[in-house]
């Protein structure tokens, strides 16, 4: 099917679909899904989350609820990060690895009760993952996709929390990384302290049914809709790893910088291969660069020492905030420490110096 806005091939439309249609959003097809890449443009929407307060339509996303007596037991063999310390209301990043300890996917784990987790995936991982736990779960678990029943948004930025207060959901008690559920007009409510951006706010989680309305009345009240663009752009500043560019089926947490995430106790799957990693090092490492010249780095490009390819680029975007080029590439660990001179090839034509520096390339104050 073809659809009149982008003639791109279309699989699947969010909630949040038509009324973000009706405000002047840019489709584009992203993982078989309809999705806003930008309203009034990256730049702006980037600087409005940074300042004040963005609305990004998240309905791609998976979003699962694994339940019964056996739960616990379920995620902690396929979890790379142990979840026995959490309490209700308590949220938790982890991944999901291969046996070789590469990453199947990075969630969130949310901790309804004793015997409930929701737990939110990539929208390009959903199939996998449903194909890899499925067989897993045993007669003691229940494994069930709420993606289509359960819509989800974010609004973030440092306005966040007093705008969405003015709605009757006040999170502002909430620490980060909890949740809670709140009554709205007879709607259930998840607000979730975590996002995407490196600003404080909160992921929504909503009726399908109610989403629309929902999302309206955050935009009405001075919530900015923002697309996929910035998204991009806000999670590279605050170093945060996206699937397919610095976690995939090449690369492990260890060497990806995620060594919280991953359990150094536990028989989870790839856990052999982490738990060495995460004792000896790793042959490689994912680092800042911080590109001054004129020429911005783009995903795919050779990253250089002297004349010889080192790695490559998997993000890497003029950054909004600090304007400047910044960019994240995997080098070998000798080439990792602070302050390495290295170089990135431009399409072929040109080299721009790259600086080694601290991740995240922002931190909010």
């Amino acid at each position: 099917m073809l659809t009149r806005e982008t003639g791109l091939s279309m699989t699947n439309q969010t909630a949040l679909y038509h009324v973000q249609c009706s405000a002047g959003a840019k489709m584009v097809d992203f993982h078989g899904w309809m999705m806003p890449v930008q309203f009034a443009g990256i730049s702006a929407e980037h600087r409005t989350v940074r300042s004040n307060c963005g609305v990004f339509d998240l309905g791609h996303m998976g979003r699962l609820r694994v339940s019964g007596a056996g739960t616990l037991a379920f995620l902690q063999r396929v979890c790379t990060r142990p979840l026995g310390s959490l309490a209700d209301g308590q949220v938790r990043y982890s991944l999901v690895c291969a046996d070789d300890g590469t990453v199947e996917d990075d969630i969130l784990v949310s901790r309804e009760s004793g015997e409930s987790y929701h737990v939110v995936v990539n929208a390009s991982n959903k199939g996998k993952i449903l194909e890899l736990w499925q067989p897993l779960v045993g007669d003691d678990a229940n494994l069930t996709d709420l993606t289509d029943e359960q819509a989800m948004f974010a609004v973030q930025g440092p306005a966040a929390a007093e705008l969405l207060a003015t709605l009757g959901l006040d999170g502002r008690e909430l620490k980060y990384y909890r949740f809670k559920d709140i009554a709205l007009d007879g709607i259930s409510v998840r607000l979730s302290r975590t996002g995407y951006t490196g600003e404080d706010g909160f992921e929504l989680f909503c009726p399908s049914t109610a989403v629309a309305d929902l999302w309206q009345r955050v935009v009405d009240a001075g919530g900015v809709p923002c697309g996929l663009g910035a998204r991009d752009t806000l999670r590279l500043e605050a170093g945060m790893p996206l699937y397919g560019n610095e976690l995939d089926r090449a690369h492990t947490p260890v060497e990806a910088g995620l060594a919280f995430a991953v359990g150094m106790k536990g028989n989870y799957t790839g856990a052999t291969v982490l738990q060495q990693q995460a004792e000896a090092g790793t042959a490689r490492k994912l680092v800042g660069l911080q590109v001054l010249g004129k020429r911005p780095p783009r995903h795919g490009y050779p990253v250089l020492n002297g004349d010889d390819v080192v790695g490559e680029v998997t993000s890497g975007a003029p950054s909004p905030t600090l304007g400047h080029g910044i960019a994240m590439a995997y080098v070998p660990s000798e080439l990792s420490a602070i302050g390495t001179q290295l170089s990135i090839d431009i399409r072929g034509r040109s080299r721009e110096a790259a600086t080694v520096v601290p991740l995240p390339f922002y931190r909010r104050k």
